[in-house]
C-alpha cells in the first residue's frame, strides 16, 4: 500500500441539524484525539450540538490548515466545506452520509465511522479528485464578488416566471444569445443535479468537461452542450428588471445566492482548486447512478 500523507490535524464540518448526535459526534472526537493523538477542530454547529465552543473554528480556516476534513450531514454539507477550499492547502474530505440521498458522501453506514476514519489513518483509501468551479461576477466593468462552486452555477428567474435573455461567449467569441428560465454551469460532479433535472447528460466525473444547460428555453433548437474545461464562460444578463420584486439570481452549488442587476457578467472558469474526496469503497460511480437514479432501470 502506498504511503499517505501523515494527517495531524482533523476538521469537523456538520450539518444545519445535529439533534441526537452529540454522543456520536463526542465519540468521534474522543477517538481522534486519545486514539490517534491529532489536533480535532469543528465549526460553530458541532460546537452547539457538543457545548463546546473551545476547539471552533470557520470553515475557511479548516480547509487551510486541517489535514483531514470530515463533514457529518449530506452532499449539501459536504458542497458547503469544499466552496471554502483555500488556495494554500488541499486537505482530503471524508463525507459522511446523515441525510437521505447522499451522492458525495463516501460512508452512507454511519455506525461504521471508527472503522472508517482506521482505514483512512492506515492509508486505505482511494483519491477521487473533484474540478470546482470559479464564478466571477463584474458589475459596472468591475470586479463585484467571486465565488467557488463543486456542481453547478445557476441563473434563473427569481419571484415570476418571465424568460429572461442572456448572451454567452466562450474564451471572448459568441456562442448564443437565448431566451430562457435561465442557465446552469454545470461540472461533472453537478451532472447528476440540477442540470440532469433540466435535461442535460450524465458526464463521468474524471472527464474535463463542463455542461451549458438553458433552463426551459423558447426555442427547441436551445439544448445543452458539453464543453472543454479549459475554456472561459461568459454570460451577460440582457433583461432589465421590470418589477422591484423581480430578482434574477446567480445561485452556487443551490445553496449561495445572489441577486443580479441588468448588465451584469458572470465570468465562469475551472478554479485551480479542487476537491480531493476520500475513497475507501473502490470504484462504485455506476452502481452510484443505478442505486441513486435509477440509472438503466425498466420502468
Amino acid at each position: 500500500m502506498k504511503k499517505r500523507k501523515e494527517i495531524k490535524k482533523v476538521g469537523l464540518v456538520g450539518r444545519s441539524t445535529l439533534d441526537g448526535k452529540k454522543a456520536y459526534i463526542k465519540k468521534i472526537i474522543s477517538f481522534l484525539e486519545d486514539k490517534k493523538g491529532v489536533v480535532v477542530k469543528h465549526d460553530t454547529r458541532i460546537a452547539s450540538c457538543i457545548g463546546d465552543h473551545k476547539g471552533h473554528m470557520s470553515k475557511a480556516q479548516m480547509m487551510e490548515e486541517m489535514d483531514l476534513i470530515i463533514t457529518l450531514g449530506g452532499d449539501g454539507t459536504l458542497l458547503k466545506a469544499a466552496r471554502e477550499m483555500g488556495t494554500k492547502n488541499n486537505p482530503l474530505i471524508l463525507g459522511v452520509n446523515l441525510g437521505t440521498l447522499g451522492f458525495l458522501t463516501e460512508l452512507h453506514k454511519p455506525d461504521c465511522i471508527i472503522e472508517t476514519i482506521e482505514a483512512v489513518f492506515r492509508g486505505r483509501y482511494q483519491t477521487d479528485l473533484r474540478e470546482l468551479l470559479r464564478v466571477t461576477v463584474y458589475r459596472n466593468g468591475s470586479k463585484f464578488k467571486t465565488f467557488l462552486a463543486l456542481n453547478d452555477a445557476v441563473i434563473n428567474q427569481g419571484n415570476f416566471a418571465r424568460l429572461i435573455d442572456l448572451s454567452i461567449t466562450i474564451d471572448q467569441r459568441k456562442m448564443i444569445r437565448f431566451n430562457a428560465d435561465g442557465v446552469i454551469v454545470a461540472t461533472p460532479t453537478g451532472s447528476t443535479g440540477h442540470s440532469l433535472s433540466a435535461g442535460g447528460p450524465i458526464i463521468h466525473p474524471r472527464l474535463p468537461a463542463f455542461i451549458v444547460t438553458p433552463i426551459c428555453p423558447i426555442s427547441l433548437a436551445n439544448r445543452p452542450i458539453v464543453i472543454p474545461n479549459n475554456r472561459q464562460l461568459n454570460i451577460k444578463i440582457e433583461t432589465e428588471r421590470r418589477y422591484s420584486d423581480n430578482d434574477i439570481g446567480l445561485t452556487m452549488d443551490g445553496q449561495t445566492i445572489l441577486p443580479l442587476k441588468y448588465g451584469d457578467e458572470i465570468k465562469i472558469r475551472k478554479s485551480s482548486r479542487s476537491a480531493h474526496l476520500i475513497r475507501i469503497s473502490g470504484k462504485k460511480y455506476y452502481k452510484m447512478l443505478r442505486d441513486k437514479l435509477g440509472w438503466g432501470k425498466r420502468a
